[in-house]
């Protein structure tokens, strides 16, 4: 049973890791003032820079988009990955071992052993890379050009070449410290009577990469006659290749699949150049196997695949391989509540083919006039058919009304079979009989394996809820729950935020603000003053108490500095509200000297806390003056000597 990581485990991958180090990676920062820096959302497109990340406090926020979160939230925004496995992969990048509850996790040895196949994987790409420009790979640089790809598409996709020989890669990884066990793990070898030898060579080979972009394996075509292998000789399944999990592009697609929630099947390695490079960036491959349940498993992550739907395209050759295909594709359709199409190219040309012959914009035609995959089913079971007869247009319904019964959509079921009964000639009434009965004998063929061996709902259906997501928006919260990759997550309740441009709001935003981001640059004397402040909205006393009761465990000198502060904070205060935080955590302070941003601290506060004490005047001089100084004497000399306390403290702030 996989355990539940150690929540103290967690934090301490959160605060040894550089956020700004991570969204490098992805985003260009640019320096925004003391220790903040900011740039184009990758959440959103955006012309002007409204990112800004504060490494310091380990947080990020988009003033644009509302993005908020913290290194475990941003990469799984933006590789779609479960928050165990994100955190696993920080920690392995760190070196830190990880600790479990309620089960275990993957063992030292594995996570190490994990970590130097990944390592042999990425030098033996940069070796194959390298290859690729000698002159002994001038048979695969002649095969790029004929297909219409020039040096920026090869550097672009990281495709290399493997030199003829048995040994080339093998002497090349031994001489970087890897022993011969290590290399057997890794899949780019066989052995003999003689040893260890080369798997790809004299072969033109493409990288394979995981969700995240590590290199997992290789694929391999075939360049020269005396060649006897395979025309595709892909990676073996290893520890960190599984065909049925990996698809190709993926690594560079996820973001456009996100984005415009559709994805483009193909069936090859080039196919996902030539799509790509005439704009369908949306695309990817299998690896020498179906289009299957794990990898729709692996799709879903990036479609969103909910009620709100999305797009799988399937693109398959026009001959009778890519009929079965389609239909089988079909099959699987039901895992989706995507719509689901088939593409098929004109004349059976694959997207490489059609980008060569007839340029980009026919690429992406082929995609814009999909037809949707009941329809081809539909149509491609009809012409097993002679539809000229009656027996045989009556055969033709039998076997199609199946297929129409599957139909997940119910409003979509009576058109298909109008549909049905125009192409056949049979009256529509007929059809619809015919596919009530289909209905009505997969319902009980379904009822029967249910009984036999119950199915895991998540064949069925898939939940709109994000797992784990780490999302944190100031709208709806949304903190990553370390516990939440097994669970649906609730939306939190909306969390009605002040308007900024309220003098009294800004006021008290400016202060959260500066005890936030500089606490070890207020004055001890205004900490007392700022622990009694009252705040007038809801959301910012919250804020405010979660200051006060973390503050007692504040440590100066804590080696993870802000980070350290912001996540005392963060555990003293509600979910729906870590979003405001992370957003106040980043917002630039108007300053850009330490002196700068002590004098601004220091008049924020000082403007916070005289304001509470004129508020405070207030309350007390409006209950002065329901007193009668006759019959209430005491307490109305107790109020005039409140009210003297209450100036007394304004002007000592004031230093008047």
């Amino acid at each position: 049973m996989a355990g539940l990581i150690r929540r103290e485990d967690i934090d301490e991958v959160r605060s040894r890791t550089d956020l700004k180090e991570i969204v490098d990676q992805y985003v260009t920062l640019k320096p925004a003032g003391i220790g903040s820096y900011k740039g184009l959302c990758p959440f959103h497109d955006e012309r002007t820079p409204s990112f800004h990340v504060r490494p310091q406090m380990g947080t990020y926020h988009c003033f644009g988009c509302d993005e908020s979160g913290d290194v475990i939230a941003f990469l799984m925004e933006m590789d779609h990955t479960p928050f165990t496995e994100t955190v696993e992969r920080l920690a392995a990048r760190i070196g830190y071992e990880l600790r479990y509850e309620q089960g275990s996790g993957p063992k030292r040895e594995e996570v190490g052993r994990r970590q130097r196949l990944l390592d042999a994987h990425k030098i033996a790409a940069e070796f194959f890379q390298r290859n690729l420009y000698t002159r002994q790979a001038a048979a695969a640089q002649q095969f790029l050009g004929e297909r219409g790809f020039d040096d920026d598409a090869a550097r672009t996709y990281g495709i290399g070449y493997a030199p003829k020989g048995w040994s080339n890669l093998l002497k090349h990884l031994r001489d970087r410290g890897f022993t011969d066990q290590e290399l057997k793990l890794t899949g780019m070898f066989s052995e003999g009577n003689r040893g260890l030898y080369d798997r790809f060579r004299g072969r033109l080979i493409w990288p394979i990469h995981a969700v995240a972009g590590e290199v997992i394996g290789f694929g391999a075509r075939r360049l020269y006659e005396d060649d006897q292998g395979p025309k595709y000789l892909n990676t073996p399944e290893t520890q960190l290749y599984k065909k049925s999990q990996v698809l190709y592009g993926i690594n560079l697609a996820k973001r456009a699949i996100a984005k415009g929630k559709q994805v483009v099947v193909v069936e090859g390695y080039t196919d996902v150049m030539a799509c790509h490079l005439a704009g369908v960036e949306t695309a990817v491959a299998t690896c020498g196997t179906a289009f299957g349940a794990d990898h729709i498993k692996v799709v879903r992550r990036f479609l969103s695949d909910d009620s709100a739907g999305g797009e799988v395209i399937f693109t398959f050759d026009g001959d009778a391989a890519g009929q079965k295909a389609a239909l089988r594709a079909f099959q699987e359709d039901q895992r989706f509540v995507a719509q689901t199409y088939v593409a098929v190219g004109p004349d059976g040309m694959d997207p490489c083919d059609l980008r060569l012959t007839r340029g980009d914009a026919a690429v992406r035609d082929l995609v814009s006039t999909r037809t949707p995959l009941f329809e081809f089913a539909l149509k491609a079971t009809i012409r097993d058919y002679d539809v000229n007869s009656l027996e045989g247009r009556l055969r033709a319904m039998r076997a199609c009304a199946p297929i129409v019964a599957q139909i997940r959509d119910s409003s979509l079921r009576p058109a298909y079979a109008r549909e049905l009964s125009g192409w056949l000639g049979i009256e529509t009434d007929e059809v619809m009989r015919a596919v009530a009965a289909a209905a009505r004998r997969g319902s009980t063929s379904q009822h029967r394996g249910q009984q036999r061996a119950p199915q895991h709902r998540e064949s069925q259906q898939f939940s709109s809820a994000r797992e784990g997501s780490g999302r944190a928006r100031s709208d709806s919260g949304g903190h990553a729950d370390p516990y939440g990759d097994s669970r649906e997550q609730e939306r939190p309740a909306e969390v009605q935020l002040p308007n900024s441009r309220e003098p009294v709001a800004r006021m008290e935003r400016e202060a959260l603000e500066v005890v936030l981001q500089v606490p070890d640059l207020v004055p001890d004397a205004y900490w007392g003053h700022f622990d009694s402040a009252e705040m007038r909205y809801p959301v910012h006393q919250a804020l405010h108490d979660s200051i006060v009761a973390a503050r007692p465990e504040y440590n100066v000198n804590d080696p993870r500095g802000g980070r350290g502060w912001l996540e005392r904070v963060r555990g003293q205060l509600p979910e729906p509200l870590h979003g405001y935080l992370a957003q106040l955590s980043v917002t630039p302070l108007p300053a850009s000297s330490e002196q700068q941003v002590r004098n601004y601290a220091v008049g924020v506060l000082t403007s916070l806390v005289e304001m509470h004490i004129n508020r405070a005047k207030s309350d007390k001089l409006a209950h002065l003056n329901r007193t009668d100084p006759q019959r209430e004497s005491a307490l109305y000399q107790q109020l005039q000597r409140e009210l003297l306390d209450l100036e007394m403290q304004r002007r000592s702030l004031l230093g008047n």
